[in-house]
């Protein structure tokens, strides 16, 4: 086995209900003493020259998944060049571990410097900077949509309208900034930082980013005179983030600052759904809950949910893998032959391309290895389904965003 909505018929590909993957990312909060602080290491937007040696990222797009054979795979810098060109929602969502923010930007050497360090999976630098919304002070980040994407939480990243958005040069405002400002969906307010500019406010969305106003995409980052790679979140599942943190710090130097996230994302607590529910379920969200409730109570829908998106993105690229892997869930045939169930009463021999099967059967060999009892049994249960210490953590911070976005 390696490494959002509608369930329309069974073995179709689907959303799940409701932020697909990418985006976790597709993902942990932020800490906010780092990325309320982005703005005072970047300074007033427009107050002085960008970086003359802004970051020019060899390498676009989230990170993609990761062989079973290989725990750990080279990091991947998502480019900011690829604003605007978004295309269908990425299969994966990736989960910041860290965040760290620099006083007058990374440089190239910098980020390749982290995404080069042990553990390190993907690094996603942003712009930032202090500008005024309506003549009132606000923490701007500029960002890549598509690379962001991948980064925000679940709910966030499926709304396809929301990144187009983005992409065009309006305003997504964070619930917390939308509050703070007054800014409404679908109204102009004027961003005031190098020059002036009218934008539309085009939605007001969870990203996950504590102390941050609002985000706009790349260009217009550039026109507010926003300073480039202020900022970069690390993802690093399965490392040790204390020893990480020091090696982080040792590229940002004394003035930097490093967070870890996971202890932020740990307090979420994974919901156990006690009632099984009649029928066949209709979306993936019904099936992962339906399928933990009936066929291993005691297991939090959610790590199902986590396990569904690393492995094929809710059905969306379902094998096979590399290593012969195949359907929503990844089975590997012989895996299958002791473990597939036809599910929800369904007729007919197993079908491992099937969800309404799929799903249960994962449900079925989690249960089999302990992952009931939660805790400590739970993430050998998910080390039983995936041989790797960073497949673990990913699946448990994932889930945990889950818990978040559909409670």
């Amino acid at each position: 086995m390696r490494r959002r909505a509608r369930l329309a018929e069974p073995g179709r590909t689907f959303p799940l209900a409701g932020r697909s993957v990418a985006g976790i990312t597709a993902r942990a909060a932020v800490a906010i003493a780092v990325l309320a602080a982005i703005a005072a290491d970047a300074g007033q937007a427009g107050s002085g020259p960008a970086p003359a040696d802004r970051a020019a990222v060899p390498v676009g797009g989230a990170a993609s998944p990761a062989s079973p054979a290989s725990p750990v795979r080279a990091a991947r810098v998502a480019s900011p060049e690829l604003a605007g060109v978004l295309g269908p929602a990425p299969g994966r969502l990736v989960v910041p571990d860290l965040v760290a923010s620099v006083p007058g930007g990374f440089t190239a050497a910098g980020l390749a410097r982290i995404a080069a360090l042990g553990g390190v999976r993907a690094v996603l630098p942003v712009d930032g900077g202090q500008v005024r919304i309506d003549g009132r002070p606000a923490s701007v980040l500029g960002v890549s949509p598509r690379a962001l994407r991948a980064w925000a939480p679940p709910a966030t990243a499926a709304d396809a309208g929301l990144w187009a958005a983005l992409a065009s040069g309006d305003l997504i405002a964070t619930r917390p900034g939308a509050r703070r400002l007054g800014l409404t969906p679908g109204t102009a307010a004027r961003l005031s930082g190098a020059a002036a500019v009218p934008v539309v406010v085009a939605a007001v969305a969870r990203l996950g980013l504590p102390g941050v106003d609002g985000v706009v995409d790349v260009p217009r980052a550039a026109e507010l005179g926003l300073a480039a790679n202020v900022a970069v979140l690390i993802s690093a599942p399965g490392a040790d983030l204390a020893a990480l943190m020091r090696q982080v710090r040792s590229v940002t130097g004394p003035a930097g600052r490093v967070a870890n996230l996971v202890p932020v994302a740990a307090a979420v607590p994974l919901p156990v759904v006690t009632r099984v529910p009649a029928g066949r379920p209709a979306s993936y969200l019904a099936l992962y809950r339906a399928a933990a409730a009936r066929y291993c109570p005691g297991l939090s829908w959610a790590v199902l949910a986590a396990i569904g998106q690393i492995e094929s993105g809710h059905g969306a690229s379902d094998g096979p893998s590399s290593a012969g892997a195949l359907g929503p869930m990844q089975f590997l045939p012989s895996t299958w032959a002791a473990w597939g169930t036809a599910g929800f009463g369904r007729a007919g021999p197993p079908d491992i391309m099937n969800p309404l099967d799929a799903v249960p059967s994962a449900a079925r060999l989690l249960c089999a290895a302990g992952a009931a009892a939660g805790g400590t049994a739970l993430a050998g249960a998910i080390y039983a389904y995936n041989h790797a210490a960073w497949y673990v953590s990913e699946v448990l911070a994932l889930a945990r965003e889950y818990a978040q976005e559909y409670p």
